[in-house]
């Protein structure tokens, strides 16, 4: 598949390349907090019981969605409506017509490169099974992409 993410636009990927493109951040993965009047979305340090914190993927990502209620897979249909991924999102990326990141791992060969470079939530986040219930609004942070 040689370099298909500078060729094709998202709705043309196959399903292996769409899953290629994931960059492992994990930031998709945080919880996300809405407010109800305004409808703006906070980010959190917080992520999904199902992260893993090292490896930044899900640990059952075949059943995610059965597994956890709110848990909401990028799709080529709804990527351009969520405004809440990061602007370091590949999927965000491809779909606005920009390059990858050199630490993307399609462009440095390696996948630790995204967590040397400091775009993962690898350093930073923590499990939603160590947040007390009712303490989330403590946890929200601000990206500084």
């Amino acid at each position: 598949m040689p370099e298909f993410w500078r060729t094709k636009q998202l709705h043309e990927m196959t399903a292996s390349e769409w899953e290629l493109l994931c960059d492992g951040c994990g930031k998709c993965c945080l919880v996300k907090l809405e407010d109800e009047d305004t409808g703006e979305i906070y980010h959190t340090d917080v992520a999904c019981k199902l992260l893993n914190l090292d490896s930044c993927r899900c640990t059952h990502y075949a059943s995610r969605q059965t597994l956890v209620e709110d848990c909401l897979k990028l799709e080529r249909e709804n990527i351009d409506t969520l405004d809440w991924l990061p602007d370091t999102c590949a999927y965000r990326l491809i779909a606005l017509g920009k390059s990858l990141p050199d630490w993307h791992h399609l462009i440095a060969g390696d996948r630790q490169a995204v967590h040397r470079a400091g775009a993962s939530v690898r350093h930073f986040a923590l499990s939603e099974l160590e947040v007390e219930s009712g303490h989330m609004e403590e946890h929200i942070i601000r990206w500084v992409d």
